[in-house]
């Protein structure tokens, strides 16, 4: 099938998705293919439910889990279902309580993305408001300003502006569960050898995952993981994505990675990324298998119909 073709196959909506997210029309053509069973489940799992429809989904950084979340909430939408997407990232701790974190309890607590480093009952309460139909429409959805690596102003915020009947929320450690205190004694990486040499940090953000996070967790009625061939890939795609972003903005800016200062951001993920892509695959109702050029390769769930 050529180019052209491709083109004729997806709805106004497809291509005007992928104009708004900078996308090539074979991420369209693909996301039809491996999705639309997907939205179909989704759209009898929530007909008639008394509350909305919540869905976990997992991803490593770069795998592509936010503009999946935005495909599929467009894709509800045709079908007259509406659905917001919520994210971990979103609910990050204001600088300045990382900043005390940091001070108190270890200095690796400065860098957000770790659990410990999330408001998880400010994400679980807007879940909850959202699940009211007489509030939904109303309620404000948190945002992180990455630019200036600090929550935005509430009154930023932006209103969800709909009663949802599918709630998405996103994340990169979305359904990881916290390790055993014998899989933390050995450093996975230099920056916790060289960093964190007694284990503080990384004791903390463990404890914290098996605190915050199970209550999270139980609003949860089925997850979805788009699964990297492994950790090395997270690193190569987040070049791609700062890379992409770069050349969107015309040149790099302070607040973009690069080099060293990328290898080590990432390197916060590193151990629980490394679980989650152990641990996941058998625990969620959903797998989409990535290759190494994050396209898709197989799906295995609860879905009957492949693609």
């Amino acid at each position: 099938m050529t180019t052209s073709d491709n083109r004729r196959e997806l709805a106004d909506w497809e291509h005007a998705f992928l104009q708004q997210e900078q996308l090539p029309d074979s991420y369209g053509v693909s996301a039809r293919k491996w999705f639309t069973p997907l939205v179909s489940h989704l759209i009898l799992r929530q007909n008639g439910a008394d509350a909305p429809l919540v869905v976990g989904l997992n991803g490593c950084q770069g795998s592509g889990k936010t503009t999946l979340s935005k495909y599929l909430v467009a894709a509800l939408a045709m079908h007259g279902v509406p659905a917001v997407c919520l994210s971990l990232d979103d609910v990050y701790l204001p600088k300045s309580e990382r900043e005390r974190l940091a001070e108190a309890v270890h200095p690796l607590l400065i860098t957000r993305g770790v659990p410990g480093t999330h408001e998880v009952p400010l994400l679980i309460d807007t879940i909850n408001a959202l699940c009211d139909r007489e509030l939904a429409e109303t309620v404000v959805l948190p945002r992180f300003d990455k630019a200036s690596d600090d929550r935005a102003p509430e009154g930023e915020w932006e209103a969800a502006g709909l009663v949802p009947r599918i709630i998405f929320i996103e994340g990169w450690c979305m359904g990881v569960r916290p390790q055993t205190q014998d899989a933390l004694i050995d450093p996975v990486n230099s920056l916790e050898r060289e960093e964190d040499p007694t284990g503080v940090w990384r004791r903390f953000v463990n404890r914290r995952l098996a605190q915050d996070f199970p209550p999270l967790y139980a609003q949860v009625d089925e997850w979805l993981m788009l699964r990297a061939p492994s950790f090395d890939c997270a690193l190569r795609w987040r070049q791609e994505q700062e890379e992409k972003l770069a050349l969107a903005r015309g040149g790099m800016s302070e607040q973009m990675l690069s080099g060293a200062a990328l290898e080590r951001f990432v390197a916060h993920f590193e151990r629980l990324t490394r679980h989650g892509l152990k641990t996941l695959p058998t625990a969620v109702d959903h797998l989409f298998t990535l290759g190494s050029d994050r396209c898709l390769d197989s799906y295995r769930g609860i879905v009957s119909s492949e693609p």
